[in-house]
């Protein structure tokens, strides 16, 4: 079957669309109507070049040295120096998904009509896209203004002939061989399209857009894994109660409360406990609706700001094709990414945090009513008692990474770029905190699922015992100590499926509704 193509349309691209990059298997284009935005822009700054007028960025050096005018006979040199001084990335390579959302993200930028690039520049990078060709771009090296400079010189520097490339069955080729693959020859940059291709905040919202689609799937998993624990240690779900959420008014608490309710809805298991005075649950299953309410509200928001960045020209200076203007600005800081990401960590760590008490919770006999450690005959075995320890360790972890990023700033540039946004790492950071979160949520849910199934007699809602099904094809009861390894590691990635078959999808497209 052919791959569909996703039509980019600049300024209107949706969190859906960029979901859909993010995961490949789709052909990109370009809307008619962005085409002509950049040749109107083009043509302003060849005009610039052919009258002589000095405009920086342009026929100008770059950052301290804008002072310094470069001759016309020198402005291809000039472009192509840009791009191979900056190439100065370290560290291992951008994961695929995240090298496809750079892609993707900095041509809707050039193609609003503001960087004064030819289309033939777009269309590289979009050719690049739909035959797989990713170019192998470091993840360290920006502090996140004046653009990502170093990891987005990784990119320019394939289409000058340069750098290196990752093909669709894993080979690394020359940049200029996957030039030659898609029917090009290296490009000759033309006045500001070096700087255009590396000024821009498009890797910091790549790695921000990763890691709030992996916070998306640990939310779900998240939710899905308290109502697991709530049947198992046959909690109340007086708290649920609809008033008690519209009594506050905060949208992600009721949002969460009513996906509990739809999960929990016709349980056996509820209703076999139903007059047994529980009321009073530890918090870290009554207050389920408050805290997971406040993550999702956290990631609307960002996922609102890191929407708005995909589609904006964070170029500089900005060429304005109404009236020839070229102006010298800051849309290459990326401090609204910082703090999208620092946001979307304290969300990833508390889905982590809470669900890592609700696993200690059920390990407690005291508590959950259950075996200790969640395994028959304990003393002899250990049961869940080491799990936990692992859930503890990156949760404690993910505490750490969640310290904000954004407070940093080191001047670069000579003191001329003074105040930086450090957004990549913010970014960056978001990818590892989501593999650590699902680990304990995973857990969580394993144990949880052991919990029920120790005390198995009345069923819970037809939504639960489905994903206790599906779970139970993932990993077997513990009846007695194992190898727990590959379990946990399949719960891993139960924990990061994407499009997850519950109601919970029909909860956070209504809450995303705004993007």
């Amino acid at each position: 079957m052919a791959e569909r193509t996703l039509e980019l349309v600049p300024g209107a691209v949706t969190l859906a669309d960029l979901r859909t990059v993010a995961r490949g298997g789709v052909r990109l284009g370009l809307s008619a109507d962005a085409r002509r935005e950049l040749q109107a822009a083009q043509a302003v700054v060849q005009q610039i070049v052919d009258s002589g007028r000095v405009a920086y960025g342009i026929n100008t050096g770059f950052g301290k040295l804008a002072q310094t005018t470069i001759p016309a006979e020198s402005l291809a040199e000039l472009q192509r120096n840009l791009v191979l001084s900056h190439s100065v990335g370290t560290g291992a390579p951008l994961p695929a998904a995240v090298v496809r959302l750079v892609l993707a993200t900095k041509a809707v930028s050039l193609a609003r009509g503001h960087s004064g690039v030819r289309p033939a520049i777009v269309d590289a990078l979009l050719a690049l896209f739909n035959a797989g060709l990713l170019p192998r771009i470091p993840s360290k090296g920006s502090v996140g203004a004046s653009g990502d400079l170093a990891p987005l010189a990784h990119l320019a520097c394939v289409l000058i002939g340069e750098g290196e490339v990752t093909t669709a069955d894993g080979a690394v080729i020359p940049g200029a061989d996957a030039l030659a693959r898609i029917g090009l020859s290296p490009f000759v940059l033309g006045p500001k399209e070096g700087l255009a291709l590396i000024n821009g905040t498009q890797v910091s919202t790549a790695l921000a857009l990763a890691g709030l689609f992996g916070a998306e799937d640990v939310f779900a998993a998240g939710l899905m894994a308290g109502a697991l624990s709530l049947e198992a240690i046959q909690g109340s779900i007086k708290p649920l109660d609809a008033r008690i959420h519209a009594a506050r008014g905060q949208s992600g608490q009721i949002a969460v409360a009513g996906a509990l309710r739809t999960l929990l809805e016709g349980s056996e298991i509820v209703l076999s406990h139903e007059h047994c005075g529980r009321v009073q649950d530890p918090y870290s299953i009554r207050c389920v609706p408050q805290v997971m309410g406040a993550c999702l509200d956290n990631l609307a928001h960002a996922a609102r700001v890191l929407t708005t960045e995909a589609n904006a020209a964070s170029d500089n200076p900005l060429v304005f094709a109404e009236n020839g203007d070229v102006i010298s600005g800051g849309n290459f800081h990326a401090e609204p990414v910082a703090f999208a990401a620092d946001i979307i960590a304290l969300a990833i760590s508390e889905i982590g945090a809470i669900a890592e008490r609700r696993l200690a919770l059920l390990l407690d006999s005291s508590l959950s009513g259950l075996p200790p450690f969640l395994v028959r005959d304990s003393g002899l075995n250990s049961g869940f008692m080491i799990a936990q320890v692992t859930a503890a360790a990156l949760a404690s972890e993910n505490k750490s990474l969640a310290h904000p990023a954004s407070v940093d700033s080191l001047p670069t540039s000579a003191n001329q770029e003074d105040h930086v946004s450090m957004a990549t790492f913010a970014g960056r950071r978001l990818l590892e905190m989501v593999d650590n979160t699902a680990v304990v949520v995973g857990i969580e849910a394993m144990a949880a699922t052991q919990g029920i199934e120790l005390k198995r007699g009345p069923r819970s809602s037809a939504l639960v015992e489905a994903e206790f099904a599906a779970i139970r094809q993932r990993v077997a009861f513990v009846e007695r100590d194992r190898f727990l390894a590959p379990d946990v590691e399949a719960m891993r990635l139960w924990a990061r499926r994407d499009g997850w078959p519950t109601p919970l999808a029909r909860i956070l497209p209504s809450t995303y509704a705004q993007t």
